[in-house]
């Protein structure tokens, strides 16, 4: 008789809060891997595809139900020795939001991700490195630098959240000169804001560009 192996998912929810790079964990209070930094996660139920499970395991596990959260796949783990009590497959999804509210549920905190990488249950140091360059490079070539952001927000707001996502300082004047001239990136609002201290800012919204033209690669001198 073939073995059935039970599918779990694991949510990596990046957001920016207090300048830095915060996933949402929980610290296990029982072996295996007790006192360790573990993802939200659960296994599917009969009646439900991944996605139908990576959103009640957003409300129910992680406590952000209704959270404005983009989540997409990130990618499968299946090697033997991932649990110790026995073979699971896990389908990882990576979330990412704005400066989000604390999570309902106690347990559940957010953690600079810096903190966290030392310490991890399970593989889950390994599907958070490949969440957070998942989203490193999503920035690249992709507006969802701006699913960090609120709303409507300054190209100062935005630039932070590169720099923080990315760990290096950008030269204000060509981040600027780059999103603006980014095919549909960005949409002015027509309205200003001083909230970032001096001189009112142009507010934007994220336009309809789902790749950017050209890329905001980090490879290259500002």
């Amino acid at each position: 008789m073939v073995p059935r192996i039970p599918v779990s998912v694991d949510l990596v929810v990046l957001t920016v809060r207090f300048q830095a790079l915060c996933a949402l964990v929980w610290r296990r209070d029982k072996p295996p891997y007790e006192g360790r930094w573990a993802l939200s996660g659960g296994f599917i139920h009969l009646d439900e595809d991944l996605p139908a499970a990576a959103e009640r395991i957003l409300a129910e596990r992680a406590g952000l139900p209704g959270a404005p959260v983009h989540l997409e796949q990130l990618q499968t783990y299946g090697y033997p020795d991932r649990d110790p009590r026995q073979r699971v497959l896990s389908v990882a999804y990576l979330g990412l939001a704005p400066d989000l509210p604390a999570s309902t549920e106690a347990h559940m905190s957010w953690q600079p991700v810096s903190s966290l990488l030392r310490e991890m249950a399970f593989d889950h140091r390994r599907i958070m490195v490949d969440g957070i360059e998942r989203a490193r490079g999503k920035l690249e070539y992709t507006p969802l630098g701006a699913a960090f952001c609120p709303p409507e927000f300054t190209v100062a707001e935005l630039r932070r959240v590169y720099e923080i996502v990315w760990g290096r300082a950008l030269d204000p004047r060509n981040f600027h000169r780059k999103v603006t001239k980014a095919e549909g990136f960005l949409v002015p609002t027509g309205d200003t804001t001083t909230r970032d201290g001096g001189r009112p800012a142009k507010l934007y919204r994220r336009g309809p560009a789902t790749m950017l033209h050209p890329p905001m690669l980090r490879s290259l001198k500002d």
